[in-house]
């Protein structure tokens, strides 16, 4: 029998594949099964999906019992999503800031020569109130608005970190009411204030149902359910009448109050969108 040479390699059959990581997206050409866990996460409410991203990459999110670290993970839509205890004390960290914004001001991003609200975010426009907390600069970190109020609108304008609360008011499947007080020029007839309350139609999109009512002689107040851009300057001018102010008092059981114009204060904690 010959005799074998030394140094020679000897392969043998690969007996065992690596594991993949809990939730990982496929690596080959097979089509992904399931829902981004990200995208599971902001449609159950529990965090922005930018959030969602930074949780998942920190090993703060679990899916059945098992914790996830790969982006871009899917999981069934019935899957059981829970943040660990890091991420649910950085989600009380986020604060959630009410504005009373003025004439002249942008609710987002500013074309040129414009500010937007967020400046006027600023410790010395801070309005206190018994057990206010003291304003810091991280409060400003991620702060983005919460809906629209356009530049020649006042009133109640929501900034917030927490993508949850921007959800709720702004996410496609918002049912938050928003009131606001409108003053008017021109008439207005029972059958224009009908079309008002329903029948509009916008960017060939038909409006839901608002309720709208006459304050006074000049001025009405209505209730909305979406938030089109310049959506109530557009109705009147659809029925023949002029907006000369408009001012949003109310966003679902939050009120504008007191609340001076210019200034701001961070949501209490007994006041919930």
């Amino acid at each position: 029998m010959a005799e074998r040479p030394r140094n020679t390699l000897i392969r043998r059959p690969l007996t065992t594949a690596r594991q993949a990581p809990v939730g990982a997206p496929p690596s080959g050409g097979a089509p992904a099964e399931g829902v981004r866990i990200s995208k599971l996460m902001a449609e159950r409410g529990l965090c922005s999906r930018r959030d969602a991203d930074q949780y998942i990459a920190r090993g703060w999110v679990s899916v059945d019992g098992r914790r996830v670290t790969e982006l871009g993970s899917r999981a069934s839509a019935t899957s059981v999503i829970t943040l660990d205890q890091a991420a649910q004390a950085q989600q009380r960290k986020q604060v959630t800031i009410l504005l009373h914004k003025p004439v002249g001001y942008v609710s987002g991003q500013p074309e040129p020569g414009c500010t937007p609200a967020v400046a006027l975010i600023q410790p010395d426009r801070q309005w206190h109130t018994p057990h206010t907390p003291a304003f810091h600069p991280s409060c400003l970190k991620g702060l983005a608005p919460a809906g629209r109020l356009d530049i020649d609108s006042t009133g109640l304008l929501v900034l917030t970190q927490d993508g949850r609360v921007a959800r709720r008011l702004i996410g496609e499947d918002s049912t938050i009411e928003k009131e606001y007080l409108v003053r008017v020029e021109g008439s207005l007839d029972a059958a224009g204030l009908a079309l008002l309350k329903h029948g509009l139609v916008l960017d060939e999109r038909q409006l839901k149902p608002a309720q709208v009512e006459w304050l006074n002689d000049d001025q009405l107040r209505f209730v909305l359910r979406e938030g089109r851009k310049r959506q109530i300057r557009r109705m009147c001018e659809l029925v023949g009448l002029r907006v000369s102010a408009l001012k949003r008092v109310r966003i679902g059981a939050v009120r504008l109050g007191d609340l001076p114009l210019g200034k701001w204060r961070f949501l209490r904690p007994d006041e919930v969108f």
